[in-house]
């Protein structure tokens, strides 16, 4: 085994062969195509995690592990078990490990796509390590995420003079988009299209600074095509997002494509049962091995044997019947997961915090349970809060109506309506912050709780 190189703190995701220094050891971070886990590699992920790290994992809002407390030495013992658990790397070359970010109850046309898309990008050298396409149907709807690029399965198909537009467009020298039989421990058998007939039609969109930009729908391998050329373009483009591209760059990059009205959006399914399906989360996204070799004996037990991690942090198991996943929620908030839709918990994204994180000013994972508790009644109200050891918001990178920020003096940096990024003149300790929620009168606005006195 060659020494352990770890992962530099920015432009570059950690996986298993290059571990990320954190204040409390190395980070490895495993990148299962669509979230999926069997049993098995549930329980290899808890081992590695009791034998090499210090007992912590981290659901990402990707759906990807992450294993904590890592050694120098330790660390090959952590790769040879989830390598042999087929949870190795997928690429050496800096690009993303994992390609695609799917919902949980995404149906078998969108994991065919899904593992489409991950065959294709393993093929586009030069990738940004961050770079991320969504792929969506009814079932599997994302919200907003910070995707650079989605794929949506539709229902109805184009017409034929919109699919002939979108082919003379694409034009008929490019590369045949090319589909996986398996997505494979480390990675798919390459087959040329096996025919219209064995995907849904798509419809892509690319991110700009203003939002997804939609083409027109096409038939599956005329948009998988079209979505090669849109990665190869991103690759060769030096940007690190898709959004960070140029106006002149985005054209050229759009100029052989027909926009596309935009598709009705697919909301996210909340924290519950959804028939047989149990959608738990873990609190801000921690687990530990001895419940991930519960949820592993659970979905065999109950199920068919295989978990799903989701983008809300969480964890997606299929029982046999409805009565059989109703036992199954029962268990699940026994031992401390989320499945109620209205617990505050669900409103508060954290980050790790300090001490486990070098970044971080403050302990946000520890801090987080006060927080949501305090900040229930706006909860109820619709409203959401990011609890952020430092600036660099990795928990919740986007808005939020209360932002938390750490301070290296162990304070919080209070943003409201912002992001982690954001300046705020508004100092506060944690207690402070909690008094003003707490004895806000009619908590309808954050934003009440922070007015300074005229």
């Amino acid at each position: 085994m060659s020494p352990v190189t770890p992962a530099p703190r920015r432009g570059w995701c950690p996986g298993l062969a290059r571990p990320m220094p954190t204040g409390d050891g190395l980070l490895v971070r495993l990148h299962p195509v669509a979230g999926r886990l069997t049993a098995d590699q549930a329980r290899a992920a808890a081992r590695a995690a009791r034998e090499g790290g210090n007992g912590h994992l981290d659901v990402t809002a990707r759906g990807n592990l992450q294993i904590r407390g890592v050694t120098a030495e330790s660390h090959a013992r952590v790769v040879a078990i989830l390598a042999d658990s087929g949870l190795g790397d997928v690429r050496q070359d800096g690009g993303p490990q994992r390609l695609t970010l799917s919902g949980p109850l995404a149906g078998a046309e969108c994991l065919a796509v899904v593992a489409a898309v991950e065959a294709i990008g393993r093929e586009a050298i030069g990738l940004p390590a961050k770079a991320l396409v969504a792929v969506e149907d009814e079932a599997g709807g994302l919200g907003p995420v910070e995707a650079d690029l989605w794929v949506r399965a539709i229902r109805a198909f184009p017409s034929p003079a919109d699919l002939g537009l979108a082919r003379n467009r694409l034009g008929r020298g490019r590369r045949a988009a090319v589909i996986p039989e398996s997505p494979g421990p480390n990675g798919a058998e390459i087959l040329e299209a096996r025919g219209e007939h064995t995907f849904p039609p798509l419809q892509l969109a690319l991110a700009t600074p203003s939002g997804p930009l939609w083409l027109a729908p096409m038939t599956a391998p005329v948009a998988l095509a079209a979505l090669r050329t849109l990665l190869d373009g991103l690759a060769t483009s030096g940007a690190r997002r898709m959004r960070a591209l140029t106006d002149a760059q985005r054209d050229a990059l759009l100029a052989d494509f027909t926009p596309g009205e935009a598709p009705p959006a697919a909301t996210p399914l909340p924290t519950g049962l959804h028939g047989r399906t149990l959608l738990a989360d873990f609190p801000f996204g921690r687990s530990d091995p001895a419940l991930l070799d519960r949820l592993a004996g659970w979905s065999e037990t109950h199920g068919d044997g295989q978990l799903s991690l989701t983008p809300s942090r969480g964890i997606a198991l299929t029982s046999r019947d409805v009565s059989t996943a109703q036992a199954l929620r029962d268990e699940a908030r026994r031992a401390g997961l989320i499945v109620d839709p209205a617990d505050p918990r669900r409103a508060v994204a954290a980050c790790p915090g300090a001490p486990a994180c070098a970044s971080g000013g403050t302990p946000a994972q520890a801090d987080a349970a006060r927080l949501a508790a305090a900040f229930a009644p706006f909860a109820r109200a619709g409203a959401t809060a990011h609890l952020s050891g430092c600036p660099k918001g990795c928990a919740h990178p986007g808005p939020a109506a209360l932002t938390l920020v750490g301070r290296p003096d162990g304070r919080y940096g209070v943003v409201q309506q912002g992001h982690a990024g954001t300046e705020t003149d508004l100092v506060l300790t944690f207690g402070a912050v909690l008094e003003r929620l707490e004895s806000t009168q009619v908590p309808s606005d954050v934003r009440d709780a922070f007015r300074e006195p005229a």
